[in-house]
């Protein structure tokens, strides 16, 4: 089975070594993951359907084609992760190897429920914005939140998605993060159904 997964930038690709550790503890088979990385935003309109046909095709196709998308963007494009899934479905078309995800509001919603860590790595106390993380709101969405904390906390630096995503994620249990957050377990659960083993209740 091999999956291309298109992400927005470098935290996605932070999350891919925990992604890979987790799914090994789950499949006898690993799939063949290829996570491609758009530095900013993923495609849209014609230019997803053509990425996402040139995927499914030709000598080195893939089985299926997953794309992660944030819903905030910088942009008013998608009102809430069940818009942007319909927006993307609607450009590819109607495709049966293509799945659309989105993270809401963005990516830093699956980091939250790692509150804990952040606040050691920021070396604050400030309090958890809220027990649902994808539900924390689009004006101030959970990377902000992040970079908040960080930039009152006393390690006196902001946040790096490059260098602190990865440190957040380190030697977590991704579960804690799936049992709170929808739009990741239906993400996880997409190729768990792929690789057709069990899904995550």
């Amino acid at each position: 089975m091999r999956i291309a997964i298109l992400v927005e930038g470098v935290t996605e690709k932070a999350f891919e070594p925990i992604l890979r550790d987790f799914l090994k503890s789950r499949l006898q088979q690993m799939p063949k993951l290829k996570f491609i990385s758009y530095d900013g935003r993923i495609p849209k309109a014609e230019k997803l359907k053509r990425n996402v046909d040139n995927l499914l095709m030709g000598k080195d196709a893939h089985d299926a084609v997953i794309a992660l998308t944030d819903v905030y963007t910088g942009t008013n494009d998608f009102k809430d992760a069940a818009d942007a899934k319909d927006k993307m479905r609607a450009w590819v078309g109607n495709n049966p190897n293509f799945y659309p995800h989105a993270a809401q509001y963005d990516f830093e919603a699956w980091l939250l429920p790692y509150w804990s860590t952040i606040q050691n790595l920021a070396i604050s106390n400030k309090s958890t914005p809220g027990s649902l993380p994808e539900q924390v709101n689009h004006g101030n969405p959970p990377s902000y939140r992040i970079k908040e904390i960080f930039e009152t906390g006393k390690c006196q630096r902001s946040y790096s998605k490059t260098r602190d995503a990865a440190k957040i994620l380190k030697n977590q249990d991704l579960m804690v993060s799936v049992n709170q957050c929808p739009e990741l377990k239906a993400f996880i659960n997409t190729i768990l159904s792929l690789c057709e083993v069990d899904l995550i209740p």
